[in-house]
């Protein structure tokens, strides 16, 4: 099977977005309106058959969230499997001292107001009025678990019969993959991607409704379409050389990690840079190579990079872009020029084709010994997760020297924990661990994490948390994380960079990355929309699509890659529809080759669809 065969969704992946949408549109008007509070959050995964804890649903409302939309309410009911009668039945059976099928109200309400996500005796007595279904003071638990999922089951039949017989609500799907495309375009089999949320520098909108259409209005549609073909990487040569007399220029080496967050977005360090004078500068990034075993691959390995370079400015606003990596040379992206003296930022990207959230599937039940009881009855680390521990240190050591100082370890307790280690805290530590020039030593690393371990007295819930704030799945793949390498190298100068923890970070590269897109290439107006454009940056190794709303109403454009070949999208789906407020650019989406190895066709067809009165 040919990879661009294998990257084609499945018919489990049809019906599990079908499932999605249905949950969705019983909820919803359209897949086009916005979750806009934590509530509604909470009806649609029910909806979906979850049944979502408190817990749950802060970790993917925080305090920051606004709106989330249908990709990322997919995104979410990947990660959170469904709750099985048999499960129910267990966590009650847990309650039933008598093991006779039966727990009564103060058992009940004993249980459900002193544990876990504790409620009210007045809420319990409500719950168990509703439950006790044959009035005798007890509950038939499994009768009731029973009943639970058939209403759960039926409520989504219900939704997928009104999904199916409804054609209106089928073309109001615009996230989806089974979206039916216009009639100018050819429907071919789809290609796999990666997801990510496309980027915008506008404030989110409040009313995440889509109203009804009135009677008076009309359907208009303005297509747009783009073909490109693209040679394979093995096919060209590198445009961009390595300067001769390389090994004699000054050079300064940072390490880093794209992280992928809960809400599918991705986060890295940044990266302040001085130079004392001009000078011919040559830049590199690439991923970061963990292990020295041939026999361990690293998936991470084959995701793209680059690195955006802009002015130091004091604002937002007073930063622009100078330049960024667009050529690649076998796994680096380079970027080669002069550069005058002053201060830069260095903002690391990738476009989220090839590094994306994970399903369930990769955070499997079973999981990996963290802690074992030695002969003589002391707790100590497994070599599995030793290895781990050891990778960890090298991803954090960032100038790699070997040591972790309290800033690069205060990186990576902000990473894992959201709280940083003060100068007394690293004073105790240096009692404690192995440190050499007041720094922590990989051993010192390791006996901070056994520490930890031992004081839990073998618990290894912090240590599952710790690995999977940094990308580690309970096999101990790191499957949502990829570490990096930055080298600057200059001829006349010794440059010097400094990790940064920015606020404005993201705005950044966002800012960056809409000005490479927008500056290089012209934009194309959708027919019957003399404000709303299309810009498509042509790289070497990526093809990204901008939009830009340039009209004070909203525009919503419904984008098909169905004729691409060899294609992977940073949205994760070959049709999508991109909402873009007034007077706003946005990023409409990334698209890289499945196979670098082979020619890849891109060819992307843009709808606008908008109402206008007739």
């Amino acid at each position: 099977m040919s990879s661009l065969e294998s990257a084609r969704p499945s018919d489990e992946d049809e019906f599990f977005y079908m499932q999605c949408r249905a949950a969705y549109l019983a909820v919803f008007r359209s897949s086009l309106a916005n979750i806009c509070s934590k509530q509604q959050l909470c009806r649609v995964l029910q909806q979906a058959g979850r049944n979502p804890s408190h817990a749950t649903l802060n970790k993917y409302w925080t305090s920051k969230t606004t709106k989330l939309n249908f990709d990322d309410f997919c995104e979410i009911l990947k990660c959170e499997r469904k709750t099985e009668e048999a499960e129910l039945i267990r966590a009650f059976r847990k309650l039933d001292v008598n093991n006779d099928g039966y727990l009564t109200h103060s058992v009940l309400e004993k249980a459900l107001t002193s544990r876990g996500e504790k409620m009210t005796a007045e809420e319990v007595n409500a719950v168990f009025s509703l439950v006790d279904i044959n009035n005798d003071g007890k509950l038939d638990y499994a009768e009731f678990c029973r009943q639970l999922a058939s209403t759960v089951e039926q409520c989504q039949t219900a939704a997928l019969e009104n999904l199916k017989a409804d054609a209106k609500l089928k073309r109001q799907n615009f996230g989806s993959q089974l979206y039916s495309p216009p009639k100018s375009s050819v429907a071919s089999p789809s290609s796999a991607s990666a997801s990510q949320h496309a980027e915008s520098d506008s404030t989110t909108k409040k009313d995440s409704q889509c109203p009804s259409r009135p009677p008076s209005a009309r359907s208009r549609r303005s297509s747009l379409s783009n073909s490109v073909t693209m040679v394979s990487s093995s096919s060209k040569a590198a445009k961009v050389l390595e300067p001769p007399g390389l090994q004699d220029w000054h050079c300064s080496c940072m390490k880093g990690c794209f992280f992928v967050e809960d809400n599918g977005s991705i986060s890295s360090l940044q990266y302040r840079l001085h130079l004392p004078q001009t000078s011919s500068v040559y830049l590199t990034i690439q991923p970061l190579n963990l292990s020295h075993r041939p026999d361990k691959p690293q998936r991470w390995m084959n995701v793209d990079t680059a690195l955006f370079v802009t002015s130091a400015g004091e604002t937002k606003e007073d930063s622009s872009l100078v330049c960024f990596t667009e050529s690649k040379d076998k796994e680096k992206y380079v970027w080669k020029g002069e550069l005058n003296a002053g201060t830069y930022h260095l903002l690391p990207f990738t476009s989220g084709c090839r590094l994306r959230k994970q399903g369930k599937n990769s955070f499997p039940d079973k999981s990996v010994k963290l802690v074992y009881k030695t002969d003589t009855g002391e707790l100590d680390l497994t070599s599995e997760l030793r290895e781990v521990l050891s990778e960890i240190f090298e991803v954090i050591d960032l100038d790699g020297n070997g040591l972790l100082s309290m800033d690069e370890y205060n990186f990576f307790e902000l990473r894992t924990s959201g709280e940083k280690c003060d100068s007394d805290a690293w004073a105790v530590c240096k009692e404690n661990f192995d440190m050499r020039k007041n720094q922590l030593t990989r051993q010192g690393f390791m006996e901070l994490n056994l520490m930890e371990a031992t004081e839990k007295d073998g618990d290894p819930a912090d240590l599952w948390v710790t690995l999977e704030s940094m990308g580690y799945n309970r096999m101990l793949e790191m499957v949502e994380a990829c570490p990096f390498q930055i080298d600057v190298y200059c001829e006349g100068t010794r440059p010097s960079m400094q990790p940064l923890n920015m606020d404005s970070g993201t705005k950044l590269l966002n800012q960056a990355l809409q000005k490479s897109i927008t500056s290089r290439f012209g934009a194309k107006a959708l027919r019957g929309h003399d404000n709303v454009f299309i810009y498509t940056y042509k790289g070497d190794c990526r093809i990204s699509s901008l939009i830009a709303n340039k009209a004070n109403q909203k525009v919503t454009v419904h984008v098909n890659n169905e004729q691409s070949r060899n294609c992977c999208s940073s949205r994760g789906m070959t049709t999508f529809a991109v909402e873009v407020p007034p007077r706003t650019k946005m990023v409409c989406q990334h698209v890289l080759p499945i196979n670098e190895n082979q020619d890849w066709i891109y060819n992307c067809v843009e709808t606008s669809l908008s109402s206008t009165s007739s």
